[in-house]
């Protein structure tokens, strides 16, 4: 699975983060960084969470 994210849709408050801090970090200038294009092993169910979870609604994930 690939991790996409909307950067015109995300407000960088960083819900997803604390869901999954393995995929995603919120840096210093407040902008999200994907840290994997793919989802990390073992965390689909957390990056999924993050997904879900996201206000904004800038993160999708794809095949």
């Amino acid at each position: 699975m690939r991790i996409v994210l909307d950067r015109a849709r995300c407000t960088g408050i960083g819900i997803c983060e604390s869901f999954a801090p393995t995929a995603f970090e919120v840096g210093d200038n407040g902008e999200l960084v994907v840290l994997s294009a793919e989802v990390p092993e073992g965390t689909l169910d957390e990056v999924t969470a993050a997904v879900e979870g996201c206000p904004a609604l800038a993160l999708r994930l794809e095949p």
